[in-house]
């Protein structure tokens, strides 16, 4: 609709929310060299993708992104396995000497990027490795709302997961948070 605010963005990293590091999951045929998808031989770590992630992830009112060092990998190798269609991605740029002063404070390396894409949209980011060094960044640096999602990367995604991310996103959506 002309004129209506743009929704949400969803920054989502791969290892850890959508491949858990705990035991892998029965949804793929593993093999010990790797996992079969369509005769094709790829990954041993995406036969631990639960595919149903992808409805769910679609499901939700805003714009999803890839935050995640598999760059443009994620969408040849990790969008298909979920019925997601390519998606955009963050381009990580090279690290400079604010990363450095960053780190040993604390703050993560996807931290000030993704507020610099998100420009003041509302925002949610989905990783393993946030901590409150990066919510306490991000409440000081970025003008719009943020929730930052922590998963476990031992479970990835799970159902309360969604449910937080849902109520969250709905909400900023129904109020036009996302500029």
């Amino acid at each position: 609709m002309p004129g209506s605010p743009p929704s949400p963005l969803l920054f989502l990293d791969v290892d850890g929310p959508l491949i858990p590091f705990g035991a892998p999951s029965p949804w793929y045929r593993t093999h010990e060299h790797g996992t079969t998808y369509a005769g094709e031989h790829v990954n041993p770590l995406l036969a631990r993708i639960d595919p149903e992630h992808g409805r769910r992830l679609a499901a939700l009112p805003c714009e999803l992104i890839w935050a995640t060092t598999w760059m443009a990998d994620a969408n040849a190798c990790v969008a298909p396995l979920l019925g997601l269609p390519e998606l955009p991605v963050v381009v990580w740029p090279e690290p400079a000497d604010v990363d450095e002063r960053d780190e040993r404070r604390g703050l993560h390396w996807k931290t000030r990027t993704q507020v610099d894409r998100a420009a003041g949209r509302a925002f949610a980011w989905v990783d393993d490795e946030i901590t409150d060094t990066d919510r306490a960044w991000v409440a000081e640096h970025h003008r719009g709302a943020a929730l930052l999602h922590r998963v476990d990367p031992q479970q990835g995604l799970t159902d309360e997961d969604f449910v937080t991310l849902e109520g969250w996103l709905r909400h900023e959506a129904e109020r036009g948070g996302g500029r």
